[in-house]
């Protein structure tokens, strides 16, 4: 039951302490700054989306709870969830705020959180590994197109 409770936090409710840290560092970046730093990060989630999209055409799988004819242990769309979503936003989010402040710690601490997040959606069984690496991978050429 508590291994429950944990896993569910981690592979759902971490990506918000993610996308607070993210929209911070944006709300913090100089006015002077500001229009091109956030014109760039747009761009990368949406450049980010649309290399998922593309991905998504070619391949689609079952989710392994499905497979397995458990309960999920993790928050889902009716999809057949590759590439998840919450690795390209959790991934996205970390590469905009490297790119933006170079902060190596921040940076870091971000990128565990990531993968943390990934592997709690792999644990909970709505996805696959390849399903979080796809989704971690969208975001990271989409940072290496625009940045």
């Amino acid at each position: 039951m508590f291994q429950d409770v944990v896993l569910k936090v981690i592979a759902d409710y971490m990506v918000i302490p993610i996308i607070l840290t993210g929209g911070i560092v944006l709300l913090l970046v100089p006015a002077k700054q500001r229009y091109h730093v956030w014109a760039r990060a747009t761009l990368t989630g949406l450049t980010a989306l649309l290399f998922a999209k593309i991905i998504s055409l070619f391949y689609q799988g079952e989710r392994p709870f499905e497979t397995l004819g458990v309960d999920p242990g993790a928050a889902f769309l009716p999809n057949p969830g590759f590439p998840s979503d919450h690795a390209l936003l959790v991934f996205v989010v970390t590469c905009i705020v490297w790119a933006v402040t170079k902060n190596k710690t921040l940076s870091g601490v971000l990128l565990v959180a990531s993968i943390a997040v990934s592997l709690g959606r792999v644990l909970a069984l709505v996805h696959t590994p390849q399903d979080v690496i796809g989704g971690a991978l969208c975001a990271i050429l989409a940072a290496i197109c625009i940045y």
